[in-house]
């Protein structure tokens, strides 16, 4: 709403347009298939982030146009290539800048001049690089949420020597929160919980072998914590731990912005 009444009051938005984007029931249909929730970020603080597995590539493209024209970008996540040739191409030809991550499978469709305010650092580590493309995609939707992201891969508990250094450049960086992503038996969102004061987000993966291939053995060891200020995602959902660490991200900015404590 802030970002809305200076772009008013410096001429970059009409009171027209400012009206509808604060409207908090406006949605925008598209076609017969798609009723696209483009006010949900100032609702919520949240975008909408559009979930690619299903839907058809040229509707896809359409969607990501859409919210793009609104909201002057949009993300969507579980991309193949098919997916990402069409909402390149229409994405190109309306004017926009596209940008793509391989390991996460996500799109970031553009204006050229947007960048997302800032708010804050979160820390992303996996326990394996198996686990890598689930903690691109949270790395990913902090960083359009406004986070500086920082990362440490295959870290996890086969050698846990490995932890103690990228932990300890995190804490010292000033992180808010820890997304921690694991396979297997997933035991180490539990392990960092035990070390930090910070707030750790368990992202549980379908990697492992057996019953664990699925994703349910790291799920269930999560859930089971005895290391409390550990809250757990569902199986793969980067998307969730990535908005959860952002708005942390954002309160902690917040209060600090305005000197509270």
């Amino acid at each position: 709403m802030e970002e809305i009444l200076r772009k008013v009051a410096t001429g970059e938005l009409s009171v027209e347009d400012a009206v509808k984007k604060l409207k908090l029931d406006f949605l925008q249909r598209l076609g017969d298939f798609a009723c696209l929730d483009v006010g949900r970020e100032l609702r919520r603080g949240v975008p909408e982030i559009i979930f690619a597995e299903g839907k058809p590539p040229a509707l896809l493209a359409e969607i990501c146009v859409a919210v793009a024209e609104d909201r002057d970008y949009a993300l969507t996540t579980r991309v193949n290539e098919e997916q990402e040739k069409a909402v390149k191409e229409l994405a190109l030809k309306r004017g926009f800048e596209v940008e793509s991550n391989e390991l996460a499978k996500t799109l970031l469709v553009k204006k050229k001049d947007w960048a997302p305010r800032k708010c804050g650092k979160v820390g992303v580590l996996s326990a394996g690089t198996a686990d890598v493309r689930v903690a691109e995609e949270a790395g990913v939707v902090a960083e359009i949420m406004g986070c500086e992201v920082l990362k440490a891969y295959d870290v996890g508990i086969a050698g846990i020597h490995r932890l103690k250094e990228p932990l300890e450049k995190f804490l010292r960086a000033g992180v808010v929160a820890l997304i921690v992503v694991a396979g297997m038996e997933g035991a180490l969102p539990s392990v960092v919980a035990s070390l930090v004061d910070v707030p750790v987000i368990g992202v549980p993966t379908s990697v492992g072998y057996g019953l664990g291939g699925d994703g349910l053995a790291a799920l269930l060891s999560m859930l089971q914590s005895c290391a409390l200020g550990l809250a757990v995602v569902n199986i793969d959902n980067g998307v969730a731990a990535g908005v959860f660490a952002a708005l942390i991200a954002r309160v902690a900015s917040e209060k600090t912005r305005h000197g509270r404590v």
